[in-house]
């Protein structure tokens, strides 16, 4: 067995979240969101001692228990795809009002589960929220380059990577897709076109990288921008897709509307280049959401984009000011002048401009730092 196996084993044993949840399992309940197969019923299982206590909404035995309410009488009990359930938000206050000094209460979804709590009675203050996010290099301990790439050809979902097989993975991803629309869509969303809606699905990955256009989207599928925009907002609450909005600050004249959005299973982006770009937001957005989630840190991932053209991959921001830049590059290249003018604006943020192939490692005398990629991805989580 590779030493990367082993780590991604590892990483599966006890992922990054479990510390967390245990914790916090102690004060409320836990709803833990994220894309469909990123290892959240796994996660879910290795918490339990009695594996009683796992119920599946997809799994009709399992579902006929949960609506006569015949609980299995354990400490701790994992609702899994529940927000399925019309009524799942009133039930499951019910349950924790009722049992919230006996038993703990872990609910999973492969939908947003913070966005699907709305709507009938609030479940606020009853849960912390929590997204499992797919392995990264961080969280794999990687510090090889043939790692990065084992990585960015296999992609953070932890079936397809520990499979190891270019070919497996391409079949595997595929298939994700299919189910995406006919589970999820179908017992999720109102949407009866789904072929176009899996048309939008498959054009989306030659996008990544530019603003999103809406309406040119909404030429080539003939459909209306409404509806488009609803089927973009339907990808982001299934965890398909995420958008990034533009940097603005007083500071600089920047771009106020234009979106860019990434995919989770960045293999499905054909270009190489933008394939590193969207792996490298995952990685961020993983961070972000995880210092958002765990310690109610008021930071965001967003892009620079001005009117003269200047463009800086990624923004990450605290209490709206810039703490880091990144650039991303296939190869080793010059700085660019967008990084330069964005860092002499916000002297206080670190600087990166990092490359997937590249050799080059240093740092300018403005404190803008070129190195492997891995060189900051291993220092996320």
């Amino acid at each position: 067995m590779t030493a990367i196996k082993k780590s991604c084993i590892m990483a599966l044993m006890e992922r990054y979240l479990f510390q967390q949840i245990e914790h916090d399992l102690k004060h409320k309940m836990v709803f833990l969101g994220g894309p469909r197969q990123v290892g959240k019923t796994t996660l879910a299982l290795s918490l339990l001692d009695d594996k009683k206590g796992y119920l599946n909404w997809d799994i009709q035995e399992h579902r006929e228990r949960i609506l006569k309410q015949e609980l299995p009488a354990v400490p701790m009990l994992v609702f899994d795809e529940i927000h399925k359930y019309r009524s799942w938000r009133n039930y499951l206050k019910g349950l924790y009002d009722l049992y919230r000094k006996d038993r703990q209460i872990l609910v999973t979804g492969s939908g947003r589960l913070d966005l699907y709590r709305f709507g009938g009675d609030s479940l606020q203050g009853r849960y912390h929220f929590l997204r499992l996010h797919p392995l990264s290099v961080a969280e794999l301990s990687m510090t090889t380059e043939k790692g990065l790439t084992d990585l960015l050809e296999l992609g953070g979902f932890p079936e397809p990577f520990l499979g190891g097989s270019r070919v497996e993975a391409k079949r595997w991803s595929r298939e994700y897709r299919t189910r995406l629309l006919r589970d999820d869509v179908a017992s999720l969303e109102r949407v009866q076109d789904l072929g176009n809606l899996e048309l939008l699905m498959l054009r989306l990955p030659e996008l990544v990288g530019s603003p999103l256009s809406l309406n040119s989207l909404r030429e080539d599928l003939q459909v209306s921008h409404k509806t488009l925009a609803n089927w973009v907002m339907i990808l982001e609450r299934l965890y398909a897709i995420f958008r990034l909005s533009p940097f603005g600050s007083a500071k600089i004249r920047a771009v106020k509307k234009e979106q860019k959005h990434y995919h989770f299973d960045w293999t499905l982006v054909p270009d190489m280049a933008l394939r590193f770009e969207n792996l490298v937001a995952v990685h961020l957005l993983k961070w972000v959401h995880y210092e958002q989630d765990t310690k109610g840190r008021d930071v965001e991932l967003c892009y620079f984009r001005d009117i003269d053209g200047r463009e800086v991959d990624f923004v990450v921001t605290e209490n709206n000011l810039p703490i880091t830049l990144v650039e991303c590059k296939w190869a080793d290249a010059e700085i660019g002048k967008a990084m330069r003018y964005l860092k002499n604006k916000f002297p206080g943020a670190a600087a990166w401009q990092i490359h997937a192939t590249g050799k080059k490692d240093y740092e300018t005398a403005e404190q803008i730092r070129v190195a492997p990629a891995l060189t900051l991805l291993k220092e996320l989580v």
